[in-house]
């Protein structure tokens, strides 16, 4: 948001002057025209979307197709127009129509568009004058704010007035590989019973969980989208189970909060429960990541419905083959063409909105690989909007993390290295280190080089410690119990016959099928979930949790539950008391983590002569597998100007962390790396025992139990 509109927004009731200076040149704001029977004027071009004005509102629209637009308004809540509102061509500069409208009360009005021009479906032309079309710019939307109400088969939009008071919030700013980042879903996180919030299944109830996710030791959450999205859209049932497109990647706009999400109704100050969410996490040193979805909409393919972007310019937001029909790289009927300059700048409008207006500090982008296809879907290979977000000034200091791939076999892992301003999830983490703790053979030294960072992919000198997202688990998948409860997925309450969701899950059921009471497969899944989020908090790059995972969360084997608005995919927090012993590991890990930076990043020099990071690889006679990490403590750095390597001063602040990994069904032994005398090794985590171990020498066998990992410190 730019200067002038926070003033103007800022109080309906201020002493706005009567003139606003424009590119243009001093623009009195006084009606000069009628329209319909109101007070008209041209209005400011450059202020896309609805905005308070004095003594009015402006309205600024772009069609590049379109030959007429019509502003329509409605009482709040009808379905009926009370008045249509012609723009004048002569309101028209270019492509863009932009028109003040005097006399409006926002609090009494919803309004949408009317776009008459050519209609050739065949030629991807889709102007009718007889479609309601929301504001591509709409800062809220309408008829949405009761979670699973339909609307009327159009959507229509609200003026926000922006009053919300940032006080002294600051942005933390921290770094992507100090990150520990947590990712959920507002509605899921509290809408069970068993959450014991005021307002479950909002932004609200979220903010009352913030101390406990502050004391778990998560410092940035990754919040499943939150763009404006309509559950409804393509409800059906399942026997009496009603399903709904409960994750929202379906967006309806780039620039409204769901307001399903909020409490209370905010009606035409839309977003001040998720900005007050984005303060209290700022109070509490947590950013706040937004998962974005770009690379298509809810508006769906030819046979879907037209509510916004098909109507205004279907041509330009969308790629369409040569006959009309829509290209299809995101598995959702339609691709949005996001290397259009016109689309270019909406993506742009849209993450600068929700960075400057509600403090966002980060953005995950949903199949980020469609950012970077041409016109005619094909791979670019310098993607101009790639290009963009890492250069742009707003976005400076904003985390851009990319889904390095797309629903149309568009694998670009390593691949989003612009400017090194992208992290990316690392997707070839999750499949071979899934495969790794299982116990596949033969996988070390591909574990190993995800496990340090995944340099073979992202050279730490151009990209950063922080490029590589780690994770085992996401929304889209198994959970970590799942991950070895089930060797299947067990979809068949999404209705497609267990035809959906992914089969390569890379999984273990340990020896049963789902639930058990057989004690010895109980205990084996429970060491595989610790030794999993050992390896994962003790790699080097940013590690991803799925909420629930800290506490044993099971979807009960559905690996792809995006329908499933209950019991499913609703956090049970009772299962937190129940697996505390769990939720307390995962808790003293992230401790851990925080605690020692070296596994983070590089930390000066360690006075052993330990390098960085080693791999201590299998021997002939074993198959465990060692990472050490070597450097000063943070309290030593940086270094005194007369400090060198392996100084006195230094020596006692060494760092040393050996990750011990036998991933095999019997012991094994690794060869710790030789210490000066005096000097030992101590485990401080066992996946094998909750007992305290003697302290350990170097340079002699470690025997590491079947299945076990270890987590040893330098005494």
């Amino acid at each position: 948001m730019d200067e002038r509109t926070a003033l103007h927004d800022q109080n309906k009731d201020a002493d706005f002057p009567d003139t606003w200076s424009t590119s243009a040149g001093e623009l009195r704001l006084v009606p000069m025209d009628q329209s319909a029977g109101f007070s008209v004027r041209p209005g400011i071009y450059d202020l896309k979307g609805a905005n308070v004005i004095r003594g009015g509102v402006n309205f600024t629209v772009h069609s590049s197709g379109g030959k007429s637009i019509t502003l329509l308004l409605f009482h709040r809540g009808q379905t009926t127009p009370y008045a249509r509102v012609p723009f004048p061509e002569k309101y028209r500069i270019g492509r863009v129509w932009s028109m003040i409208v005097f006399g409006l009360d926002i609090s009494e009005f919803e309004y949408a568009y009317s776009v008459d021009g050519v209609y050739a479906p065949e030629k991807g032309l889709l102007f009718d004058p007889s479609n309601i079309l929301l504001d591509i710019y709409a800062r809220a939307v309408t008829g949405q704010s009761v979670w699973g109400t339909k609307n009327p088969g159009f959507y229509k939009a609200r003026v926000v007035r922006n009053t919300f008071d940032w006080g002294t919030d600051h942005f933390p700013h921290l770094k992507m590989e100090d990150l520990v980042i947590y990712e959920l879903h507002v509605r899921g996180f509290t809408k069970h019973p068993s959450s014991g919030v005021s307002a479950p299944g909002t932004f609200q109830g979220l903010i009352e969980k913030i101390p406990y996710l502050k004391k778990l030791g998560i410092n940035a959450v990754e919040l499943m989208p939150v763009f404006e999205f309509d559950e409804s859209a393509d409800e059906r049932y399942y026997g009496e189970q009603r399903l709904l497109n409960y994750w929202g990647y379906n967006p309806v706009s780039f620039f409204a909060p769901n307001t399903s999400y909020a409490s209370t109704p905010e009606f035409n100050r839309e977003g001040e429960e998720l900005k007050t969410l984005i303060k209290e996490l700022h109070d509490n040193d947590i950013e706040c990541i937004l998962d974005v979805v770009f690379n298509h909409t809810a508006e769906g393919n030819e046979d879907g419905t037209v509510f916004s972007f098909k109507g205004f310019d279907n041509r330009i937001y969308y790629l369409l083959s040569p006959d009309g029909k829509y290209l299809n790289f995101s598995g959702c009927g339609n691709t949005v063409n996001c290397n259009h300059p016109i689309v270019q700048d909406l993506i742009l409008d849209s993450l600068r909105y929700w960075t400057a207006a509600y403090h966002v500090d980060g953005f995950r982008f949903d199949l980020a690989s469609i950012l970077g296809r041409n016109e005619d879907g094909s791979p670019m290979t310098n993607p101009p909007v790639l290009e963009r977000l890492a250069c742009d000034p707003i976005l400076s200091d904003v985390k851009l993390i990319a889904e390095a791939w797309d629903a149309g076999g568009l694998y670009q892992i390593g691949g989003f290295g612009y400017r090194g301003r992208w992290a990316e999830w690392n997707g070839l983490y999750r499949d071979e280190l899934r495969d790794f703790l299982k116990g596949d053979y033969g996988l070390w030294k591909r574990a190993a080089d995800r496990i340090t960072g995944s340099r073979d992919i992202y050279d730490p000198g151009q990209r950063g410690p922080g490029a590589s997202v780690n994770f085992l688990t996401c929304h889209d998948g198994f959970t970590l119990n799942d991950l070895y409860s089930y060797a299947h997925k067990h979809n068949e309450s999404n209705g497609w016959n267990n035809t959906d969701g992914v089969d390569d899950n890379r999984s273990w059921n340990c020896g049963a099928e789902g639930q058990t009471e057989d004690e010895g497969i109980r205990r084996l899944r429970l060491k595989l979930m610790y030794n999993a989020i050992a390896v994962l908090l003790m790699s080097r790059g940013t590690p991803m949790i799925l909420s629930g995972d800290e506490f044993m969360n099971s979807q009960g084997g559905n690996n792809n539950a995006y329908c499933q608005d209950n019991e499913t995919s609703w956090l049970n927090w009772e299962d937190l008391e129940k697996n505390r012993f769990f939720h307390d590991h995962v808790q003293a890990l992230l401790t851990f983590r925080r605690a020692h930076p070296i596994i983070r990043r590089k930390c000066g020099e360690c006075s052993l002569g330990f390098p960085e990071i080693s791999v201590i690889e299998p021997s002939s006679l074993s198959k465990a597998l060692g990472i050490l990490y070597a450097g000063c403590k943070e309290t030593c750095a940086p270094l005194p100007a007369s400090c060198g390597s392996g100084c006195d001063v230094c020596a006692a602040e060494d760092d040393v962390i050996l990750l011990a990994i036998n991933v095999y069904w019997e012991e094994q032994l690794l060869l710790l790396p030789k210490l000066p005398h005096g000097r030992s090794f101590r485990i401080v985590f066992d996946t094998a025992s909750d007992v305290p171990r003697e302290d350990i020498n170097g340079g002699r066998c470690h025997i590491l139990a079947p299945r076990s990992v270890q987590v040893l410190l330098l005494n």
